[in-house]
């Protein structure tokens, strides 16, 4: 069988199936309020976007520990990953290629730190997050490039209420 393909049975037509992916995102917010976001350019005609630290939950981890160990490989930061402040089930096409339906959760970290260390971020973090920012809630809503999740401004001025 191919991966990603399987049989239907109400239809027996061979359909799209996704892969699950669990998954710990960051919401790293600084004391002025900004939030972290790294530019993924993927290189395969997809437009560049922009999106929280964090990524898939390995075997056996749990996502506080999927996220605690995410936000330091992709920014240095060594912190507890703080409350989970949303779960989010969405599909996707990851930059690997794959067709994912991933259970993402959201935790909220607060920093003081205004620049990051890259140094931790794999080979593929490297190639496709070449450029990191600290947004305010006002940036978020006039920049032009795609932002995940979609809803990012209106999530942090909740948080802020």
């Amino acid at each position: 069988m191919v991966p990603g393909l399987g049989l239907t049975p109400a239809t027996g037509k061979i359909e799209m199936t996704r892969t699950p992916r669990p998954a710990a995102r960051i919401l790293l917010v600084d004391d002025l309020g900004r939030v972290l976001l790294f530019r993924f350019t993927p290189g395969d005609g997809r437009a560049p976007f922009w999106c929280t630290p964090g990524g898939a939950v390995d075997p056996g981890e749990s996502y506080e520990a999927a996220a605690r160990r995410e936000l330091y490989e992709e920014t240095g930061i060594l912190a507890d990953p703080g409350p989970e402040v949303l779960r989010r089930e969405v599909e996707f096409l990851t930059i690997e290629g794959i067709e994912v339906s991933a259970d993402e959760r959201y935790f909220l970290v607060r920093t003081r730190a205004r620049e990051i260390d890259i140094g931790g971020q794999t080979e593929l973090e490297r190639r496709v997050m070449q450029q990191w920012r600290w947004f305010t809630p006002a940036d978020l809503a006039a920049h032009p490039e795609m932002i995940y999740p979609e809803d990012l401004g209106d999530i942090l001025r909740e948080m802020a209420a």
